[in-house]
């Protein structure tokens, strides 16, 4: 059931997509920067430049950047809360050992039935 809700949700998603490309198909000029300053600024001449682009690659271009750099933000905020949590794995597994290995020492002069008695519980 939950499948077919979600295939509905992306179709719906898909519909207002493509009638929002087919509404804005208008072609407009992006500049890299203002002719103004272009002019005012002579040795930036090189950098003057410009594209035409369908409006609705242009908002679909501007979302999916604003996505990426947004999760590249939130992946560099959080890298100190998996480096942590790398740390305290480590630290768990090697405590995990030394337990381990305390425990076969004291167990190794008792009769193996008590011994693995002891390691059930």
């Amino acid at each position: 059931m939950l499948r077919y809700i979600k295939w509905a949700i992306l179709i719906v998603i898909a519909v207002v997509l493509a009638s929002m490309a087919l509404a804005n198909r208008e072609m407009v000029t992006l500049n890299l920067l203002p002719a103004e300053m272009v002019e005012f600024f002579g040795f930036l001449q090189p950098f003057a430049f410009s594209v035409q682009l369908p409006l609705f690659l242009v908002v679909a271009l501007g979302v999916v950047l604003g996505l990426v750099i947004g999760y590249i933000i939130e992946y560099l905020r959080e890298y100190h809360h998996r480096a942590e949590a790398a740390r305290k794995k480590a630290e768990v597994k090697r405590l995990e050992r030394e337990l381990k290995r305390t425990q076969a020492e004291r167990d190794k002069d008792k009769d193996e039935v008590l011994a693995l008695l002891d390691q059930a519980s």
